[in-house]
């Protein structure tokens, strides 16, 4: 474990060196027992792959004694389960699988060698693990894709890529919460708001969530709220 500092009232905590499973678990149990251990003392936390932002109230307390608290809260943190063998909420999400709504199953088919249905296939096959929430809210990045789909991001980002656009850049996979600009490789689209700040909560995923996709008609994707959106 390391503590540094991010901000002056915010210090990062890094609880591995790499991506996985059980640094992951690492993050969320350490998350836990920060939030009792700190109280109102903390204003929130930002958990990421293998790193967890706590942001403190310098009205409550200092630098110092966030330190102190978070070495004596984790000392015992030890080695985690695997996720695996970890209770975790499964969480499904629909996706409408197609050419018109997955622009880059086709690239991905020339470079996989694979059918478009067997991308499909292999990709609603796979649990993805919730990483990291970041870029935009409501933005999960989810791992990891099977190899044999996976794809670089585009040489050149789109201006625009629609709400709930399905995509895979490397190992990992993600459904945009909202029009923004993208670069990775888009294969479908979810009906599932996956950011709405009217609602509570107000995203179906947290960090350590797992995920599976599930392919579901056009038709089911108008009837469920979805959007065919443009691309640009």
């Amino acid at each position: 474990m390391r503590i540094e500092t991010a901000s002056e009232n915010s210090l990062i905590v890094y609880l591995g060196d790499s991506t996985s499973p059980e640094t992951s678990e690492r993050v969320q149990q350490a998350s836990t027992k920060l939030a009792a251990a700190l109280g109102d003392k903390l204003i929130d936390q930002v958990a990421s792959y293998a790193s967890l932002l706590v942001i403190f109230d310098p009205l409550r307390c200092d630098q110092l004694e966030i330190r102190a608290i978070i070495k004596q809260t984790l000392s015992e943190l030890g080695d985690t389960k695997k996720a695996s063998d970890t209770p975790s909420t499964i969480i499904e999400l629909p996706v409408y699988y197609s050419e018109e709504s997955g622009p880059e199953l086709k690239l991905i088919s020339e470079h996989s060698g694979l059918s478009i249905e067997e991308i499909i296939a292999i990709h609603q096959s796979m649990t993805y693990r919730v990483y990291a929430i970041g870029f935009a809210p409501g933005f999960a990045f989810l791992g990891e894709v099977d190899e044999r789909i996976a794809m670089a991001r585009l040489t050149t980002p789109r201006l625009k890529v629609p709400r709930g656009a399905v995509g895979i850049a490397d190992r990992q996979t993600a459904v945009y919460p909202d029009v923004s600009p993208g670069g990775w490789n888009l294969i479908g689209l979810c009906p599932t708001r996956m950011f709405n700040p009217d609602a509570d909560p107000t995203m179906p995923v947290s960090v350590g969530d797992e995920v599976r996709f599930k392919a579901i008609t056009k038709e089911a994707f108008i009837e469920l709220g979805g959007e065919l959106g443009e691309y640009k």
